[in-house]
């Protein structure tokens, strides 16, 4: 029972970083309606920011030097790309997130370097045991890992109520639904998007620095990132809630699933078994668990 346990306590803490990355995509897709596929570009960008500031300056002035960079990034990505698109097809929209993906990467590597760079946190790398008593061998958890997770469930939480209790939180939603009859009721949607993609980038640094600190700062961050489609994909494209119990599922299913499946069928399952959860929703339950069903009038 001990083991069962310790192998959900570890997709637990998996899946509260999964649900950080997914609220990026989250924030993009509300405020926009459409799947910003840069937000693992946007992960390496800031980390890459961070870590290079943080070789020569406290931690605390790099964070807010690596979220300055992201504000500006966001600007930039509002005045040159999205001001253009204003009303365009959502394929549009899209694509043009596939042009800001190769640039920031192309950027971000220009400006910071491409070598691995690590971060630390000066949090304990040794995992502890716990709970000796009650289970024999007790619970073996990473310290860091639950540091990390506690943090990320704040910051999720911390934007849920952002969405549901602020105006601009509501403003955010009546975007997404109708750019134009948005600015007809006097929203300003250019600075709208700044605010999102400036969210979305905050967002992108927090995940960027927790999975750096855990892997170093390198390319396969954009990898990493890629992890949280499966994680929309199951709670919705529109609901922070659901990004939450979508990272969740992912994260204990993926763990559950290596150790006590892996042997039965093959190893490598932790790879691929989000995705594979993730078709079989979009057979059955294609808006997600939290999503809004779409229906179309005739």
């Amino acid at each position: 029972m001990g083991a069962f346990i310790e192998v959900v306590l570890g997709g637990l803490m998996a899946g509260v970083l999964y649900s950080l990355v997914a609220l990026g995509f989250v924030l993009i897709f509300k405020a926009s309606g459409v799947f910003n596929f840069a937000q693992g570009a946007m992960v390496l960008f800031a980390a890459l920011a961070f870590a290079r500031f943080s070789e020569k300056m406290p931690m605390p002035v790099a964070f807010l030097l690596a979220m300055a960079v992201m504000v500006v990034l966001a600007m930039l990505i509002e005045r040159l790309v999205l001001r253009s698109l204003v009303n365009q097809d959502g394929i549009i929209l899209f694509l043009a997130t596939f042009g800001i993906t190769y640039f920031i990467e192309g950027l971000g590597q220009l400006i910071f370097g491409s070598d691995i760079y690590p971060i630390d946190l000066g949090l304990p790398k040794e995992p502890k045991i716990i709970l000796e008593d009650t289970f024999q061998g007790g619970i073996l958890i990473n310290i860091e890992d639950l540091v990390a997770a506690v943090v990320a469930a704040a910051l999720v939480l911390g934007l849920a109520l952002f969405f549901q209790k602020t105006a601009t939180g509501r403003a955010l939603r009546a975007v997404a639904d109708d750019h134009q009859a948005a600015q007809s009721v006097g929203i300003p949607l250019n600075r709208i998007w700044v605010i999102v993609w400036s969210v979305s980038g905050f967002v992108a640094l927090v995940a960027g620095i927790v999975w750096g600190s855990k892997l170093g700062v390198q390319f396969s961050l954009t990898l990493v990132a890629l992890k949280a489609i499966p994680v929309v994909i199951l709670g919705g494209f529109t609901s922070v809630p659901g990004a939450i119990v979508g990272g969740l599922i992912i994260g204990v299913g993926e763990k559950v699933a290596e150790v006590y499946l892996g042997p039965i069928i093959g190893g490598g399952l932790e790879n691929w078994f989000a995705y594979a959860l993730a078709l079989v929703f979009l057979m059955i339950r294609p808006e997600g668990l939290f999503g809004e069903r779409h229906i179309d009038r005739v």
